[in-house]
């Protein structure tokens, strides 16, 4: 009989999930919306992995958000029947091929621009398809969008009238998704989501209906989520989650780690693994080590990561395999070519990440 596959037999380094925690998070998140109005709309940028985008269907979720197109291609071939783009078409290949998208699949894109609305009505006339949009409204991130009120409807009136199917709005309170949880992060959602709320209003009492209301993210989930205008929830980190994450939301587990090894231990003041930038992000910060007391991260370099032994007698060796937790998932996973799906120490199954 074959043995089974464990972390020890794995390359280093690694990305491993932890099934459990993964589970657990895919569970919780799925059981607060399972009774409300609004819907979950998982976000595919945070895993880039359509088997775990199946699970999230499966558990709920409507259908799923991507930032690109490369990740709305991945979806549909994969079978995603709903896939909204929350993102800015610009250019006319581009327009041609999320046109194409939108003869496979219920497929939404963004607009923030009179002109695109144009190139893309245009381009639905000759393909002879249907447009679905929705107006991006900047709540308070000042990234892409419109602003709220009058620039949003007229936007969405200019959109209906060029043909394209006026679907609804979207926004994101990004700037405040990582304030930590209490009575000033929820003043904050409601006031990024109230010039949203009035701009669907205005809308509707002007006669243009309004099917969706999408925005939000892990970090306000609980929040926007519960608002009788929200459609759906863009969440995604929640899956698979990080430690950065933790310092604004304690609902889900880490699920993520890098397995590496120790290949250097000069004068016992500190070790040095085989996982880099290559290979782990630091952009919001240096990720710790797991369940390793005594060490301290000081850095990551192309290859390397120095830690610091802040107790000489740390247990760790030349040759020992460690765990660095993933401070940032999105900008980690899509390092990777794979996620080794772990409980305990067997290595249950090997996810592939789309590139």
């Amino acid at each position: 009989m074959r043995r089974e596959t464990t972390v020890d037999d794995l390359a280093t380094p690694a990305l491993l999930v932890d099934l459990d925690a993964m589970e657990s998070n895919l569970a919780k998140m799925a059981a607060f919306f399972r009774h409300r109005p609004a819907k979950l709309r998982p976000h595919f940028k945070n895993h880039k992995c359509p088997d775990l985008a199946a699970r999230q269907l499966e558990a709920g979720a409507i259908g799923i958000t991507c930032a690109t197109l490369r990740e709305a291609h991945c979806l549909v071939h994969h079978g995603v029947r709903s896939v909204l783009l929350a993102n800015e078409i610009v250019d006319p290949a581009g327009i041609r091929e999320i046109v194409d998208l939108m003869r496979r699949a219920d497929v939404i894109v963004c607009i923030d621009n009179e002109k695109v609305a144009a190139d893309l009505a245009r381009e639905g006339w000759n393909r002879k398809t249907a447009v679905s949009v929705l107006v991006d409204v900047d709540t308070g991130l000042h990234r892409c969008g419109v602003a709220p009120g009058e620039p949003a409807i007229a936007l969405a009136r200019a959109a209906a009238a060029l043909g394209l199917r006026f679907r609804g709005l979207m926004g994101y309170e990004g700037h405040v998704l990582r304030r930590p949880p209490g009575s000033e992060k929820e003043q904050a959602v409601a006031e990024a989501m109230e010039p949203l709320r009035q701009t669907k209003f205005c809308l509707e009492r002007g006669g243009m209906p309004v099917e969706i209301v999408s925005v939000g993210g892990t970090g306000t989930y609980s929040i926007s989520g519960q608002y009788a205008d929200v459609t759906e929830i863009q969440a995604g980190s929640y899956l698979l989650f990080d430690t950065d994450y933790q310092k604004c939301c304690s609902d889900f587990m880490p699920a993520l780690s890098v397995l590496t090894t120790v290949i250097s231990k000069p004068e016992g003041e500190r070790i040095v693994a085989d996982v880099g930038l290559k290979e782990l992000s630091c952009e919001r910060g240096v990720p710790g080590v797991k369940n390793l007391p005594g060490v301290a991260t000081r850095r990551l370099t192309a290859e390397h990561a120095i830690i610091d032994l802040t107790d000489r007698a740390a247990a760790v060796e030349v040759g020992d395999r460690i765990e660095m937790q993933v401070h940032y998932s999105d900008a980690t996973v899509n390092l990777h070519s794979r996620i080794y799906g772990i409980r305990g120490r067997r290595v249950e199954e090997v996810l592939r990440v789309e590139d």
